[in-house]
């Protein structure tokens, strides 16, 4: 869901970001997003049913500016993974933006109800606009006037 709900508000705000997201555990590398996940984010207008999961793999440190972790156990798997390629300062929790230094874990709703799924989404959803709006003030902040 995160990479469908970051998607749509880079789109609507103009910004020439990437975004890609990756898994630690390689459980669904190649499938599409839960079902319940598909039909939480359609019920706000976006279509994530052509999404795949792939493996995050030590590049990702070379080709994103900034990598979100949903939850604090995977930073360290992150880690592993990355090796040597590992950069501390370009990842840290999601929810950080939202509630920063509180390190809140995104919960998995996996193998819950379809309302862990919309209370996910409100999670990701709000940080993704934190997210933006960050960047909206640092951009601004950035701007030389003669």
């Amino acid at each position: 869901m995160a990479e469908g709900i970051m998607k749509q508000k880079i789109k609507q705000n103009g910004l020439p970001w990437q975004v890609d997201s990756a898994g630690t555990n390689g459980y669904h590398a190649g499938e599409p997003p839960h079902r319940l996940s598909q039909k939480v984010a359609a019920m706000h207008g976006i279509d994530i049913s052509k999404q795949k999961a792939r493996d995050l793999v030590p590049e990702d440190f070379e080709i994103f500016d900034h990598i979100y972790a949903m939850a604090g156990d995977v930073i360290s798997e992150v880690q592993f993974i990355a090796g040597k390629k590992f950069d501390s300062e370009k990842i840290s929790l999601l929810m950080d933006e939202v509630h920063p230094g509180k390190n809140r874990d995104v919960p998995d709703p996996w193998y819950g109800p379809e309302a862990g799924y919309h209370q996910v989404f409100e999670m990701i959803d709000k940080a993704c606009d934190k997210i933006i709006s960050n960047h909206t003030v640092q951009k601004q902040n950035n701007i030389n006037t003669p």
